[in-house]
């Protein structure tokens, strides 16, 4: 007799349930009469509610198990459920595909989103609002200048970038932007807490030094007065 095995046999979908329970649902789906198959697979769900007699309490418990036996039936098995019957669709849809940007940013310091409040100030006829936003976002924009070229940004720069993404087609008020604060800080180096923990290391090297010199002198006096009275 030709032993069988386990790689050999049909893949389980759910391994939890063991082979038995395959078998079972594989069984179902022989018989002819729909009333005897129904009374088999609420027999096969008792089954199968045993096995886990701990999850019993929790939400949905049934649910799940007639999911699971439509989904060990390969969604091919035509039996009454008391919940609406499932599909591969719907227990494991696939995600829509996202269209892949094509088009260039323009400045990449800046980002996409910058390019696009400024393509969507074009249409706005509310001069005060424009230049509102064009002072906030001339902010942003040296701040992310600065961090992507590690230099003082110029205002003519930032000008120019924003009439550039904006087709020349925004009235950008330069004297105001040139009176604007900038609002990003300069990072401190660590070169001066570096000089200054190695000078305080030394000043408090010298000071053990200076102490250690005073107390040889002392034991070098207090010696010298013990061989004289020797």
């Amino acid at each position: 007799m030709k032993k069988n095995y386990n790689y050999e046999r049909k893949k389980l979908l759910l391994p939890e349930y063991g082979r038995h329970i395959h078998e079972m649902i594989d069984y179902l789906r022989t018989i002819e009469d729909r009333q005897l198959r129904n009374q088999q697979a609420q027999a096969v769900i008792a089954v199968m509610g045993n096995l886990f007699p701990l999850l019993r309490d929790t939400a949905d418990y049934t649910h799940k198990l007639w999911d699971h036996l439509f989904i060990m039936a390969g969604f091919d098995l035509d039996v009454d459920s008391p919940y609406p019957i499932p599909t591969a669709a719907t227990l494991a849809p696939q995600p829509q595909k996202l269209p892949y940007p094509t088009k260039r940013i323009v400045k990449k310091q800046y980002g996409k989103n910058i390019e696009t409040i400024i393509q969507s100030l074009k249409g706005v006829e509310d001069k005060e609002a424009v230049e509102e936003v064009i002072g906030n976002l001339a902010r942003y924009m040296r701040t992310k200048s600065y961090e992507y070229n590690q230099e003082h940004p110029n205002n003519e720069a930032i000008i120019k970038d924003i009439k550039r993404m904006s087709d020349n087609m925004i009235e950008v008020d330069e004297v105001a932007l040139n009176n604007l604060k900038s609002d990003y800080k300069q990072h401190f180096t660590a070169h001066p807490q570096k000089n200054g923990f190695k000078n305080n290391r030394a000043g408090k090297q010298g000071k053990n030094n200076k102490n250690q010199s005073g107390n040889n002198k002392t034991k070098n006096y207090r010696n010298r007065n013990k061989m004289q009275q020797v």
